[in-house]
């Protein structure tokens, strides 16, 4: 679904917004709540630009960088939790979950990737803007910013993965993009290289069943762009019983 437009949204750069109005990125797919949201904000004083797809807002991370992203997790193109990762690599700003999920294990999941808070719809405009504000004199009081973080490309073999557009360059300059799913299982090696991976850590700690062989898919396709010989791997290994294993030395800058 398309984001609605509003003049409240910033085309401009941050130089020409009032230095002491905070901007807020909201990336949420139904229009109607996005526009509530929009609304309250704007009337508290706040910057807003309003984002329907998690690939849009990661997009203009590129460019500019927000002082909070409110994020909805049942985005159409990417699982929140997972865009929320890529907001962090991205950028330092603030991270507030809204969504209409209130089963505790995406509380914690979000909590644990770097959510400042979560609240669950439908939920009351005054206290959502207590929240937004907690949080920004939080981050504020501790010199968090909109800095971007160093992070962003990893170095591997030969490789580089640059998290930011799910790029993979080989040495001699061949590239792939990679589809979300492996990218996903890709930067949970890298950020844990030669540690032995469970399928539940490389689902980014999802519980998942026995018998989904997906993970397996996701390894293949790996494999088969990083392998010499996707038949006998020495990068990505699997270690029986247990998991996954990527041998590599990863700088990242």
């Amino acid at each position: 679904m398309a984001a609605p437009s509003s003049p409240a949204s910033s085309s401009a750069s941050s130089s020409a917004r009032n230095a002491h109005k905070p901007l807020i990125y909201v990336v949420e797919d139904d229009s109607s709540v996005a526009q509530i949201l929009q609304r309250i904000l704007v009337e508290f004083d706040f910057h807003v630009e309003v984002f329907g797809t998690a690939a849009a807002v990661i997009r203009r991370l590129q460019s500019e960088r927000p002082d909070l992203c409110i994020v909805d997790l049942g985005l159409p193109d990417m699982d929140g939790i997972e865009l929320m990762s890529h907001i962090g690599r991205l950028s330092s700003c603030g991270l507030l979950v809204v969504t209409g999920r209130s089963h505790t294990i995406d509380r914690v999941m979000g909590l644990e990737l770097g959510a400042d808070d979560y609240v669950v719809k439908p939920f009351e405009p005054r206290e959502l803007v207590a929240r937004v504000r907690s949080i920004l004199r939080r981050r504020a009081a501790t010199g968090g910013g909109g800095a971007v973080k160093q992070h962003r490309f990893a170095h591997f073999l030969g490789w580089t993965l640059d998290c930011a557009s799910n790029q993979l360059r080989a040495a001699d300059g061949e590239e792939h993009v990679l589809g979300t799913a492996e990218a996903q299982v890709l930067r949970a090696f890298l950020e844990r290289p030669n540690q032995i991976l469970t399928r539940e850590q490389l689902f980014g700690q999802r519980d998942i069943s026995p018998l989904d062989r997906s993970i397996d898919v996701r390894i293949s396709r790996l494999r088969r762009k990083l392998e010499t010989d996707a038949q006998q791997p020495k990068v990505i290994k699997t270690v029986y019983g247990s998991g996954y294993m990527f041998s590599a030395i990863v700088e990242w800058s």
